[in-house]
């Protein structure tokens, strides 16, 4: 199972020292981890995801060049039109060589209307389910992962939204159940902070160890 570390802002390069499949990196001014800084020197199996929410076209693709991003995730309203329109500017203006990977968020309490995903199956890598809540992300609570049972899709989807060390049983016994069969990564941020954006090291490496050895 692949771990994506989000909301990356100040020690970076301490917490690629673990290893992680994904960094997020939040590009939006209105949230506490908006990051503005350097991206340090990172090995090359970490993918750099750059987080968004309504942003226009031109504004990722200057941040996918600036920060040398593998990724992008879109935590707003964005249409299958924009995804179509951003993936197409990504071939235009960017290594054609590359493939830049887009997530789209999909927020989610106690149900979930699965159908809204048919449009965008064609035009994402992933979906991301999140928990709904007065921000986009970082809220720190889970939403009701039965709801999953209803997962349609075989599109690979990212497990958010207020996952800690508490629930590591509760991720375990997910990942054994049939609904789990196309969770590509699971995607941690608030629950592993000492403030926004300054990760703990010791409690980010206790859930990848648990999750490793036992998977």
């Amino acid at each position: 199972m692949k771990i994506k570390i989000c909301g990356m802002k100040y020690n970076t390069a301490e917490v690629a020292t673990l290893q992680p499949d994904y960094l997020g990196f939040i590009f939006y001014d209105k949230s506490p981890r908006n990051f503005e800084g350097v991206i340090p020197e990172l090995p090359k199996s970490i993918k750099k995801v750059g987080v968004f929410v309504d942003e226009t076209v031109d504004v990722i693709i200057q941040k996918i060049k600036k920060f040398e991003l593998d990724a992008i995730q879109l935590h707003g309203n964005e249409s299958p039109d924009y995804c179509k329109e951003l993936r197409k500017h990504c071939h235009a203006e960017l290594d054609s060589a590359s493939q830049y990977e887009i997530i789209k968020v999909f927020s989610i309490k106690d149900e979930f209307n699965f159908s809204q995903l048919k449009p965008y199956e064609h035009v994402v890598d992933y979906f991301l389910f999140d928990t709904k809540g007065k921000l986009p992300g970082g809220n720190g609570y889970t939403f009701n992962w039965d709801v999953l049972k209803d997962y349609p899709s075989t599109k690979p989807y990212f497990l958010s939204g207020g996952i800690g060390l508490e629930e590591m049983d509760n991720v375990l016994s997910l990942l054994q159940r049939e609904e789990s069969k196309y969770c590509h990564a699971i995607d941690i941020n608030s629950k592993f902070e000492i403030k926004p954006g300054l990760k703990a090291i010791e409690k980010l490496e206790e859930f990848i160890t648990n999750l490793s050895f036992r998977t």
